[in-house]
């Protein structure tokens, strides 16, 4: 690959100059998303929270103040275009590499491409990579040494937490841009634009407006696909307005922002979760049938509704963890949609279910202490003695076997090692079937008071 190759015909791109009021010659062939891309950043839809006056990426273009960053959003926001943006309004060569396509191969390209053009005019390059949590961490590494010399200017773009899936060295190196998706009114003003400045000669139906923006969800490079299928179409037939029924005809389903394995899939994950621990049937039942709307595996869900049931509602209702686990099974028996339907009422029952993390809050104490503390001998008593010699060593001796007491309780006898033997981590909520289990230990506890005031007295 040649400076040529990368850069174009001109290593250095003048500054665009603002869209004009006149109508653009365009390729007709090109995407809608394309043709109409910003040519500067007041023609940027969204973003305003980055793009405002005052704000940090319109005052880093204001000042002419290049640096790397990490722009983090959806899909379909403006992270491609910023970056051409800044290439242009900034004048520097802008390399975009993709992370889904391209190596180490297309990593030294772009160095050596670089480093021509700093040589011949001591300026550094725009790299702008997209979908950059793709890279693993050898390949974002080898950007390290170009940024730290200024070779760089680097422009990652990612769908993904940057905290999760970016190098904390490249991290620390670039300024992180939260992106949002576009509102209902960008879009609406989106539609608009691309009616006046592209589209020529189609109209849209209020109602049509409704469903492209509903299909949208956010995504501006999704609205304007459907939105050319649409008019293309429409255009075809000689129609000069597009309704909703015609457009029903011609969009896809509408696909909700999901990605698997992504952030938005532990998002929902967690809605799910936390509408189940704050007893909300509805809201719960809605993140499930969005999480399934978006494609993901009814089996990971159902998973995810047991350990709910064990961590969540526990003992307050210990037929909660049956149901879950009897609506993995009935999943797996019938698919889909009737088992789907299994785990949605398991969802609502655990979403009303009394509430009860004592078990979850005493295992991992216990688990923290056992792991700080030293390794403790197993009391005497507690000892199991199958030979001779350890019976007369005194393994077993003075143990009480609750069998064999009144009402299969040995009051007063000791289970922990002494030194510990007043530790205390279960808690019994008040709730479901733990009141009754806090009513029963409550007891079993004045039965073990009153023995061990016996024995004290019985010693003295």
């Amino acid at each position: 690959m040649t400076t040529g190759d990368l850069f174009g015909d001109d290593a250095m791109p003048a500054v665009t100059a603002p869209r004009s009021t006149k109508a653009p010659v365009a390729n007709t062939m090109m995407p809608l998303a394309e043709r109409l891309r910003p040519r500067t950043i007041d023609e940027v839809i969204g973003q305003k929270k980055l793009l405002g006056p005052g704000q940090p990426l319109r005052v880093a273009f204001e000042t002419h103040r290049p640096h790397s960053m990490i722009l983090w959003g959806p899909p379909g926001v403006g992270k491609t275009t910023l970056a051409r943006l800044m290439a242009d309004a900034f004048g520097l060569p802008f390399i975009a590499i993709s992370a889904v396509l391209s190596g180490v191969k297309e990593i030294r390209e772009a160095v050596e491409a670089a480093k021509a053009h700093m040589t011949a005019t001591g300026k550094p390059t725009l790299v702008f990579v997209d979908e950059v949590h793709r890279f693993n961490k050898s390949q974002q590494d080898a950007f390290l040494p170009h940024v730290e010399s200024g070779l760089f200017v680097f422009v990652g773009a990612t769908t993904e937490n940057p905290s999760f899936e970016v190098n904390s060295a490249l991290l620390s190196r670039s300024a992180v841009y939260v992106l949002e998706s576009l509102s209902h009114d960008e879009l609406n003003e989106l539609i608009d634009r691309a009616l006046n400045e592209v589209v020529k000669g189609v109209s849209i139906t209020p109602e049509a407006r409704e469903i492209l923006i509903d299909l949208a969800d956010g995504d501006a490079r999704r609205l304007l696909n459907a939105l050319d299928v649409a008019t293309g179409m429409a255009k075809d037939r000689h129609m000069e307005t597009v309704d909703a029924d015609f457009l029903r005809k011609t969009r896809p389903s509408t696909v909700r922002r999901f990605d698997k394995g992504g952030e938005n899939f532990y998002d929902q994950i967690s809605a799910l979760h936390k509408s189940v621990r704050g007893s909300d049937p509805d809201a719960a039942l809605y993140w499930m049938c969005r999480m399934l709307d978006g494609g993901c595996d009814p089996r990971y869900i159902a998973r995810r509704v047991v350990r709910m049931a064990i961590e969540d509602i526990s003992l307050a209702d210990p037929r909660g963890t049956q149901l879950a686990l009897e609506a993995a099974d009935i999943y797996e028996r019938l698919g889909s949609p009737e088992g789907e339907l299994a785990i949605a009422q398991a969802v609502v029952y655990l979403a009303v279910a009394p509430k009860s993390n004592a078990v979850y809050s005493a295992y991992n104490a216990v688990r923290s202490f056992v792991k700080e503390d030293g390794t403790r001998p197993v009391p005497m008593h507690l000892r199991n003695a199958p030979t001779k010699l350890m019976k007369e060593l005194g393994y077993h001796k003075g143990y009480l076997y609750a069998h064999d007491e009144e009402g299969a309780f040995a009051a007063g006898e000791v289970y922990l090692p002494p030194e510990i033997a007043d530790m205390h981590w279960y808690e019994p909520t008040d709730r479901g079937l733990e009141l009754k289990i806090k009513e029963k230990m409550e007891r079993l506890k004045a039965l073990n008071d009153e023995a061990r005031k016996k024995a004290l007295k019985a010693r003295s």
